[in-house]
């Protein structure tokens, strides 16, 4: 993305709103992640602390993700798929259109335009067009997106479509009991996935899940 585009993304997205930019080191990695209130984001525009934790369980765990196509769910500010992409991903962030001005521009500050993997930003609404993306790739990824109840079975669609037999599927996320989170992970994702907790932080209430699909369903 050229300095002009960026300018214009930046006068269109963040008219009437603030922001605030913060970094978030990863290794030797640091990225720039900026989050715009005020722009009828709502739970899209913070970095919330679910997606720092999956950022570093793939940092710390030597991730490499070279010639892998991943798609990301609910990116919100893309941290998660941006620092895949840097890990070699071939990745796909995506989210509601509200939120991809906001996630185009920190791809931009994050990844160079002449790189090998400059991450697709693209809108996808689950349950409505998940059709169109693919449903073999090696990874999907989300951090927080299990927070409404009423998009679980929508999000379980999603998800059905998404990952094929080989696909890895990671979500991050914090056990939020009023929102039926854990009743999520452990009695409707089960019904299609095996599932194991790979990271678990008490103080701050997060898991991170991985999981692929079922072969007796």
């Amino acid at each position: 993305m050229s300095n002009m585009e960026l300018l214009a993304l930046d006068c269109s997205l963040f008219a009437d709103t603030y922001t605030e930019e913060s970094r978030y080191c990863f290794g030797d990695r640091e990225l720039r992640i900026t989050q715009v209130f005020g722009a009828d984001l709502g739970v899209a525009a913070p970095v919330w602390d679910a997606a720092v934790c999956l950022c570093r369980y793939f940092e710390e765990q030597k991730f490499d993700f070279t010639g892998k196509r991943i798609i990301e769910l609910g990116a919100g500010t893309g941290i998660v798929g941006i620092l895949v992409s840097l890990l070699g991903g071939d990745v796909t962030i995506t989210d509601l259109p509200l939120a991809l001005q906001q996630i185009q521009y920190n791809v931009a500050a994050n990844v160079p335009p002449n790189s090998l993997c400059v991450p697709r930003v693209q809108a996808l609404s689950w349950g409505r067009n998940h059709l169109d993306f693919p449903s073999d790739c090696d990874y999907v990824v989300g951090a927080d997106i299990v927070y409404l109840h009423d998009t679980y079975p929508l999000l379980l669609q999603t998800l059905a479509h998404l990952c094929g037999p080989w696909t890895v599927l990671y979500l991050s996320s914090k056990m939020r009991p009023e929102h039926g989170t854990l009743a999520f992970f452990e009695d409707m994702l089960p019904r299609l996935f095996n599932m194991q907790v790979v990271y678990r932080s008490d103080s701050q209430n997060i898991s991170i899940y991985r999981a692929t699909r079922r072969t007796d369903t």
